[in-house]
């Protein structure tokens, strides 16, 4: 496994970096966006691309904040107060900026396969990549863990989902009750979208992420299993 730091352009006039985690092998690769939690692209983030890379992906993780931290930001997991001003400042435009910017040297990248894209995200990166699947770029796939504030805000998005989603959730996660886990997917279902909706029934928020309290072990594992499965099936 290789990995680098990019700078990319975003159509708005921004600069942003990205960590970009690529397999032994000259490929050509399929390409996998991956959207960091509230804390930044942070050695877990690195760590998850490096865990796609070994397992065959291209994989670049955009630093989503780059309107308002420093290149290289990390929050800190004890404290939310640390990141709450960045995610408060992001805005759907933004983020579809920079899905098209991270997409677009994806697609062009060498070793890569174009048309063989998809995307991936934890915890706030989960609602980026919501918005992905619901914005106009070529992607075959997107996974979604845990995402908060789908619901209700992003669910008039549902028609125009362009590839299929699979949905993690912890049924112990207070910060997305039922109501909301349901009023995603059956938006899709409505507009006849296809999704995958996995609830771990055991797991809390953020169970993927072993450097967090709520790491569930178990239930990382068959996340982890599931993921590979489907983007495999759908990048084929």
């Amino acid at each position: 496994m290789r990995t680098e730091t990019i700078d990319l352009a975003v159509a708005d006039g921004t600069r942003m970096r990205a960590h970009v985690a690529r397999p032994q092998g000259g490929g050509p690769h399929p390409g996998l966006l991956v959207f960091q939690e509230a804390y930044g692209v942070n050695a877990h983030i690195k760590d998850v691309a490096g865990r796609f890379a070994r397992a065959g992906y291209v994989a670049i993780a955009p630093e989503l904040f780059h309107r308002t931290a420093p290149a290289g930001f990390e929050g800190d997991y004890a404290a939310f107060s640390s990141v709450e001003q960045h995610m408060q400042a992001l805005t759907v435009a933004g983020l579809e900026a920079d899905i098209r910017a991270a997409h677009g040297w994806l697609a062009a990248a060498r070793q890569i396969d174009p048309r063989r894209l998809a995307c991936v995200g934890y915890c706030m990166g989960g609602r980026v990549s919501f918005i992905a699947a619901t914005t106009t770029v070529a992607l075959r796939a997107a996974v979604a863990f845990y995402g908060g504030g789908i619901a209700p805000a992003l669910l008039d998005r549902a028609p125009r989902a362009q590839a299929p989603v699979l949905f993690f959730w912890g049924g112990r996660d207070k910060h997305i009750p039922p109501p909301q886990r349901r009023a995603v997917v059956d938006a899709l279902a409505t507009a006849g979208k296809p999704f995958v909706n996995v609830v771990f029934s055991e797991a809390d928020h953020a169970f993927f992420c072993d450097a967090r309290p709520n790491f569930h072990a178990s239930a990382a594992s068959q996340a982890w299993a599931l993921t590979l499965a489907f983007l495999g099936d759908a990048l084929r």
